[in-house]
């Protein structure tokens, strides 16, 4: 690995019913981002469909050795000669369950590594929204990180963003980027987005790369877009708006060393005991110390 500066960009979409037309769309956002340099280029959360009926997701989904949106984009990145990081498809995994799973293809349209979303987004808004992810999706179990040419990077997916013991375990894994495909619903983008973003960035001096959906979804869901890449030192580099479209920020991997040196939280974290006040010692619980 080089440490180089490189051209990141996040696609913003407004994924539709089916993936055709999400896939027509995907492809023209990151042809005219490889257009503008970028050398990285990653989309959001569910790229090829956004569907809330059971039964109208179980029909279009495909496994993911027949996945049409898959082969295309990995044609794609051959094509274009980029780093295509398709945040993530809905696939079929059994014929009753889904998984939510995030691709990171190179330059020859080999896959470098796949992730399974491990938080299932499970939650009731008060406002009339709730979401049972676990309904129709199993969770995946383990962390992933792959090597890029500029350094290594960790692959989470949307509301992973509120585990940060996730992130910590794959900045100790040596993650420089981090990545956050995401269709955060409009209420929590509001209120949470930028704020947990930046400090998953400043708590493990790496940069993280999220690419929204966004928008008014054909399904009535509405998303809340504002793409972010956000520097190892909490700075916001490029931040989308509320309609399809890229952003794009030069990466320089040499501002991790340089942030981690300022405040080197990674070295400090230790193992702790929480100890329950009422009942005693023998209701200790052994935790991973975080700064």
């Amino acid at each position: 690995m080089i440490e180089v500066p490189f051209n990141a960009a996040m696609v913003q979409m407004r994924t539709g019913l089916l993936p055709g037309p999400s896939l027509e769309q995907g492809t023209k956002l990151i042809r005219e981002a490889a257009a503008a340099g970028a050398d990285y280029v990653l989309t959001p959360e569910v790229s090829n469909m956004m569907q809330l009926n059971r039964e109208a997701l179980f029909e279009h989904l495909a496994d993911e050795a027949d996945d049409a949106s898959l082969k295309a984009y990995r044609d794609l990145a051959r094509e274009l000669n980029i780093h295509l990081h398709i945040g993530s498809l809905a696939l079929r995994a059994t014929p009753d369950r889904a998984v939510n799973r995030s691709f990171l293809i190179d330059p020859s349209g080999a896959v470098l590594a796949s992730y399974d979303k491990i938080h299932m987004f499970d939650i009731d808004l008060g406002n009339g929204e709730s979401y049972r992810e676990s309904t129709n999706y199993q969770p995946g179990e383990s962390a992933v990180i792959s090597d890029l040419p500029w350094g290594r990077i960790g692959l989470t997916i949307c509301y992973d963003v509120r585990f940060p013991a996730l992130y910590r375990a794959l900045a100790e894994a040596g993650a420089s980027f981090i990545t956050v495909p995401a269709a955060f619903t409009r209420p929590t983008g509001e209120a949470h987005w930028h704020v947990l973003l930046r400090a998953r960035a400043i708590e493990n001096g790496c940069f993280v790369f999220a690419a929204a959906q966004c928008g008014l979804h054909e399904n009535k869901r509405e998303t809340y877009g504002h793409s972010l890449i956000v520097d190892p030192w909490g700075v916001v580099l490029a931040e989308g708006g509320v309609d399809p479209g890229f952003v794009m920020a030069r990466i320089d991997p040499a501002a991790v060393a340089k942030a981690r040196g300022k405040v080197p939280s990674l070295q400090h974290g230790r193992r702790f005991t929480v100890v329950d006040a009422k009942h005693g010692p023998e209701h200790l619980h052994l935790v991973r110390g975080q700064t």
